[in-house]
C-alpha cells in the first residue's frame, strides 16, 4: 500500500508544481505560499477529524513536538524557496534540481540515522545527480 501512496505522492508533486507556476503569475510568492499553506493546513486538520484522530493529540511526546515543529519550519522554509525558484525560473529546472532533495536525504539518512547505503541506493543518488544536471544544463 505505500507504493501506491508514495506514486500518488509523486503526481500530485507533479501537479503541484504545474498549478503552482501558473498561479504564482503576478503574485508575490511568499503570499503565494501562505495562501498554499492555509489550504494544506485545512486539508491536513480535515483529515485528522475526517479519521477521527485528533484524541492522539495529547500523546505526542515533547521531543516528537520538537521533531514536528523543525519538520514544519524545514517544510515552510522548501516551500518559501520553491515558489520563489519557480517564479523566477521554468519549472522544467526548478523540479529536477529540487528532487536532487532524494540524494541529500539519503546522505543525511546515512549520516544522522546511520542508514546504510546499498549498491542500488549508491547507484540510484548517482543517476538521480548526472540525470538533474543533464536536464539543467
Amino acid at each position: 500500500m505505500w507504493f501506491l501512496f508514495a506514486l500518488l505522492s509523486a503526481l500530485f508533486a507533479a501537479l503541484t508544481s504545474i498549478l503552482a507556476k501558473v498561479g504564482i503569475e503576478g503574485v508575490n510568492s511568499n503570499l503565494a505560499t501562505a495562501v498554499r499553506t492555509v489550504v494544506v493546513v485545512a486539508m491536513a486538520w480535515g483529515m485528522v477529524f475526517l479519521t477521527d484522530a485528533q484524541g492522539g493529540i495529547a500523546d505526542i511526546s515533547r521531543r516528537s513536538w520538537l521533531f514536528l515543529i523543525l519538520s514544519g519550519a524545514a517544510t515552510g522554509a522548501s516551500w518559501l524557496c520553491y515558489y520563489r525558484a519557480l517564479q523566477l525560473g521554468e519549472v522544467s529546472k526548478v523540479v529536477p534540481i529540487d528532487k536532487l532533495s532524494v540524494v541529500i536525504t539519503l546522505v543525511m539518512a546515512a549520516l544522522i540515522l546511520h542508514e546504510k547505503f546499498t549498491p542500488k541506493s549508491i547507484a540510484g543518488c548517482i543517476l538521480i545527480g548526472a540525470g538533474t544536471l543533464i536536464m539543467v544544463l
